[in-house]
């Protein structure tokens, strides 16, 4: 991230139904006792249709090194989040988006890493184009590529370990990646 992580960066703490309950140092809330917050999630697509993914660079807290959707971030306390999907993308990924859709507007998950790091999070999930090249930040992104949708598609029912938890969840829940490439919400 583009942003230097300190105490003073805070992420929303939200109850089960979603509600704001407060804020707390985006330093303190992704360990082994992570309090349910706010987070987002993107998949973004290029002009030829294919979905861009990024290896999380290893550096990460959690998953470190593994494939996941183009990226993900927490809106500040008080930001839309709309505003801060378009931030994050700027910061990660140097994109700017052409269109930003929400797809699952009350996606939630709970996962443990092998190294015990938890992730515990309200995570709207979203689907963007551009047409832009990906310019990753190390810090945060290891590796991009385009692939097409079907071929995403196999290697998450191939290989699902090699893959972040909530992409493979968010997949299933959209049926994002198909032999059409189009989003069937069920």
């Amino acid at each position: 991230m583009s942003e230097t992580l300190t105490d003073t960066e805070l992420v929303v703490l939200v109850d089960d139904e979603g509600r704001e309950i407060g804020t707390a140092p985006k330093s303190t809330v992704h360990g082994s006792d992570t309090a349910l917050h706010l987070a987002f999630s993107c998949h973004v697509r290029n002009e030829a249709g294919e979905v861009l993914v990024t290896r999380r660079a290893l550096e990460k807290a959690t998953w470190p090194g593994v494939w996941t959707n183009a990226f993900c971030g927490h809106p500040r306390p008080a930001e839309p989040v709309i505003h801060a999907v378009h931030r994050r993308a700027e910061q990660e990924l140097g994109l700017t988006l052409d269109r930003v859709e929400v797809a699952l507007p009350l996606f939630r998950y709970r996962a443990v890493d092998a190294a015990g790091m938890v992730e515990h999070e309200i995570c709207p999930v979203y689907i963007a184009t551009t047409s832009q090249t990906p310019s990753p930040d190390p810090r945060e992104v290891a590796e991009v590529r385009w692939v097409a949708p079907q071929d995403l598609a196999d290697a998450l029912e191939a290989t699902p370990w090699a893959f972040s938890p909530w992409l493979v969840l968010q997949a299933q829940q959209l049926h994002l990646f198909g032999p059409t490439g189009t989003t069937a919400r069920s």
